[in-house]
């Protein structure tokens, strides 16, 4: 599994916003692209055989923000590639 220090912080909005409680909520891969921050591509296992792939926002450190989900997939497989979307 992979730390991200943020992604505890995130686990609230995609529970919120997908309906679910997660009681496993691990990185799993990712993938990142620079643009005024960092947008994070996180591949995460949320349960014994369903992933989710998280799209997450983290502004540049002066902006004193915290990261932000920005789009989620569910259904996903340890198997299905992380994308960018």
């Amino acid at each position: 599994p992979i730390i991200f220090p943020f992604l505890l912080q995130v686990k609230p909005q995609f529970e919120s916003r997908a309906s679910m409680n997660c009681g496993v909520f691990t990185a799993i891969v990712f993938k990142t692209q620079v643009v005024a921050g960092t947008m994070y591509f996180i591949k995460v296992q949320v349960s014994n055989s369903e992933y989710v792939h998280l799209k997450v926002f983290q502004s540049l450190p002066h902006e004193n923000l915290g990261p932000s989900l920005v789009s989620f997939q569910t259904g996903k497989t340890r198997d299905d590639p992380l994308t960018y979307f």
